[in-house]
């Protein structure tokens, strides 16, 4: 249990678990990860014999990966001690365990068997927020939560070791179901229900400022719908524009498309094309800082795209495009450096920049993604 200033709630919690134990039949320990309690919460807890882990770096995921840690025993069973969870009802979550699951979620929605009473969950998290991210997290990562982010769970201590969890606050519950989703690992649901909040003060819990933390880190999560999707649909929606005007404009009715949408065109098409860039750089970053599992594909495109490849195409597009303006200056210099027609130069000047733009992107995006995939290269040497 990670605890901050609990002292209203936490002997209940204490006795709910060892009820939970006694009714599980098995031998376990108790074990409060404080967070820098001044409230006398530690004191309950040892009086009570559990077992108290202090966590000196504040936030909830420090809290709970600095108590798992410690925690000596085959299962690990995670839970907020503010009475909101029963911890007296674990044995399901154990035998599932057993069964074979790695992860098991308490679901507390409808949705998924579970159960609200009336005043444990404010009305924006319970019609808003859970449902919102939970389909987010269904969709992005293929997750079978019902309830993305219950915080009664129960993981295997072999499976927590393995998912390398990394985040200090609120995101961690969404770090956890992540990673473990994304390695592949057996995820099962257990229905329960949430009661009221015993405390008398306010929870820790923010409900807007940690709503958008769990929904970037999902995001940063998935590259491939925040970056990689839209940027492609930019660039072939822009690309398509783009080389259509270039043979002449586009007269639809009274309307004309022209050098403007030209000029348009081209910023969607570099602006789609930076978005798949970096889309191949937050993947690079999440798998070699641990966040993400170690990648087939990823692999097979270090081997297949290397430095001298990227180099060499980047600079034949740049080329090109320099190729196109240095036509253009020369037309000027025949012309005395005089006026031009616009209408003949400005669509070269501007394939021109557009090519040069993309070949330098491709330059520096070969640059460093070859030395983002150094460790990479020399782990599988």
């Amino acid at each position: 249990m990670p605890c901050l200033n609990e002292a209203e709630t936490l002997a209940g919690c204490i006795a709910a678990a060892r009820e939970g134990l006694a009714a599980a039949g098995v031998e376990g320990e108790i074990l409060i990860a404080d967070n820098g309690s001044t409230d006398g919460s530690k004191e309950i807890a040892e009086s009570l014999g559990a077992r108290v882990v202090e966590v000196p770096t504040r936030g909830y995921g420090s809290a709970l990966r600095a108590g798992m840690r410690a925690a000596s025993g085959k299962y690990l069973v995670m839970g907020d001690a503010d009475l909101s969870y029963d911890f007296s009802k674990i044995t399901p979550f154990l035998e599932k365990l057993r069964s074979g699951a790695d992860l098991v979620m308490g679901c507390r929605m409808p949705a998924g068997g579970g159960k609200i009473e009336p005043g444990a969950m404010p009305w924006k998290h319970r019609w808003i927020g859970n449902p919102v991210l939970t389909r987010i997290g269904r969709v992005l990562f293929k997750c079978p939560s019902h309830d993305f982010h219950c915080g009664l769970r129960a993981l295997k201590k072999d499976a927590f070791e393995k998912l390398d969890l990394r985040t200090a606050g609120m995101e961690f519950a969404s770090e956890m179901v992540i990673k473990a989703s994304l390695r592949g690992m057996r995820i099962e649901e257990v229905p329960i229900t949430l009661h009221k909040d015993g405390r008398s003060r306010p929870p820790h819990l923010r409900s807007w400022r940690d709503g958008w933390r769990h929904l970037r880190f999902m995001l940063l999560f998935s590259p491939k719908w925040l970056l990689l999707y839209p940027g492609a649909m930019a660039f072939l929606i822009g690309c398509g524009f783009f080389l259509r005007l270039l043979g002449g404009p586009i007269k639809l009715g009274d309307v004309n498309f022209d050098l403007n949408t030209l000029e348009v065109a081209g910023l969607v098409l570099l602006f789609g094309y930076q978005m798949i860039l970096f889309a191949c750089f937050a993947r690079i970053f999440a798998f070699t800082r641990g966040f993400l599992p170690p990648n087939p594909t990823l692999a097979r495109a270090f081997d297949f795209f290397t430095l001298e490849k990227g180099l060499f195409c980047g600079g034949v597009v740049t080329l090109a495009g320099l190729g196109l303006i240095v036509f253009t200056l020369l037309g000027w210099a025949s012309a005395g450096f005089g006026n031009l027609d616009p209408l003949e130069t400005t669509r070269t000047v501007i394939a021109g920049r557009t090519l040069a733009s993309l070949g330098a992107q491709t330059i520096l995006f070969s640059l460093i993604f070859s030395y983002l995939g150094v460790d990479d290269k020399s782990e599988r040497a």
